[in-house]
């Protein structure tokens, strides 16, 4: 679903705070007219990030310049499946601060694991580049208002990959349950049963593999041997980088509460849970969740 700027200014709840929800596309079909070129750098570029790229250059008006990875085997095999779907070579990086230096990209993609997404988000919009940042939008309420000042103070358009709000079944879906015709709503729930995932048995450090830059990819987050558990995408189930299913799959279906039922933030929240399924793996992050969230006028259990 393609957003004009005017609709999107309407749609997003956030937009006035500088940080809105919708998918990657809409951040660039609402901005640009058709003729217009923009060009598109991705910091983290193997999983999420080369996802979203792969949405925005089904847009004409999209290209991509430049594409950033700590891990130069990532990096490589990214590079060639740009050439084949666009027949141009980006431009190649292996430390984000370079990539920002380019002048030929007007906006980033930022899919690098959570740990890191205020500092290059921040240093992004100071270098006068539009974002769109995966999700969580961070790992601390204090990253989010930092980062939520910062697109005020550069005037940047920055998104958030809280994809269900550009969906048209979730806003049939909210439209009906704001029309009254389910009363007064008192509770919500959210839910996430993800049977795909296994346990990640314990393995001891060792070198980082060849052509990954470690420190570059430990970033902000406490120095450490490398683990191959800790890599790639089982950073997540990591309190270091991220914040396990909570911040992974909590944080969009949490969200379409939140977007239902207008609210921001609860008055408290109390939890139990813990590691459950796999007490026994290498993961940190709880494995099974239960939350109740207490908000004006209603409860969200998850």
């Amino acid at each position: 679903m393609v957003h004009s700027r005017r609709r999107f200014l309407t749609h997003s709840a956030t937009a006035s705070a500088g940080v809105a929800m919708l998918s990657p596309a809409d951040l660039w079909a609402m901005q640009s007219a058709p003729t217009d070129r923009i060009g598109i750098g991705v910091i983290g570029c193997n999983g999420m990030g080369f996802s979203d790229l792969s949405s925005l250059l089904k847009l004409p008006e999209a290209e991509c310049v430049a594409l950033c990875d700590v891990d130069a085997n990532v990096l490589g095999k990214r590079s060639n499946e740009v050439e084949a779907m666009t027949g141009a070579v980006p431009a190649l990086y292996g430390d984000f601060r370079r990539l920002l230096e380019n002048r030929d990209v007007d906006a980033v993609v930022i899919g690098t694991p959570d740990h890191w997404h205020c500092l290059q988000m921040i240093m992004a919009c100071e270098a006068g580049k539009d974002v769109y940042v995966e999700k969580p939008l961070a790992n601390s309420i204090e990253e989010c208002r930092l980062m939520v000042a910062a697109a005020k103070r550069y005037d940047r358009v920055v998104q958030v990959g809280q994809w269900q709000r550009s969906g048209p079944h979730w806003e049939d879906a909210i439209a009906f349950l704001r029309s009254g015709k389910l009363g007064r709503v008192r509770t919500a729930r959210a839910w996430a049963y993800m049977d795909w995932m296994p346990p990640v048995p314990m393995v001891p450090d060792g070198p980082a593999p060849a052509g990954v830059d470690y420190d570059m990819w430990l970033g902000p987050a406490p120095k450490r041997q490398f683990n191959s558990n800790r890599f790639h995408f089982n950073f997540r189930w990591f309190w270091d980088y991220a914040g396990g299913l909570m911040t992974d799959w909590g944080v969009h279906l949490i969200d379409i509460v939140l977007y239902g039922m207008n609210a921001t933030a609860p008055h408290s929240v109390v939890a139990s849970g813990g590691k459950f399924a796999y007490p026994n793996d290498a993961e940190e992050t709880p494995d099974t969740l239960q939350a109740i969230y207490e908000f004006d006028g209603f409860s969200m259990i998850w």
